[in-house]
């Protein structure tokens, strides 16, 4: 499923990397952890995540993740915004707590991989 299509059924605000939207997402991964997503995550994946600062942009990068969504209505920094757009790793927003987001995202159809 298309990263836009998943960002219009659940309502997410983009927040930077709107050029990636059209990214084909495998799978959906939630952590906070840097290094838990480094050793875990595949190419593809959508990350669901807390963390707002710029090192989530580089760890997206290097594992070829499909995005990033930040949830509990977190603010993005600036930093990560610039570096995403830079990048063009899309970073989306949602109002919804980690455990919601999964499911949603689950009933949609996007498992772990």
């Amino acid at each position: 499923m298309k990263l836009s299509d998943i960002a219009a059924e659940l309502g997410l605000k983009v927040e930077a990397g709107a050029q990636g939207l059209d990214a084909e997402v495998t799978g959906g991964y939630v952590s906070d952890l840097l290094s838990d997503v480094i050793g875990n995550c595949t190419a593809g994946q959508l990350w669901i995540t807390l963390q707002v600062h710029d090192n989530i942009v580089a760890v997206a990068t290097l594992k070829e993740l499909a995005g990033i969504v930040i949830i509990n209505g977190k603010q993005v920094s600036a930093n990560a915004v610039e570096k995403a757009e830079a990048e063009g790793i899309p970073i989306l927003s949602t109002q919804l707590p980690a455990y919601e987001t999964a499911g949603r995202l689950y009933q949609l159809g996007i498992g772990a991989d």
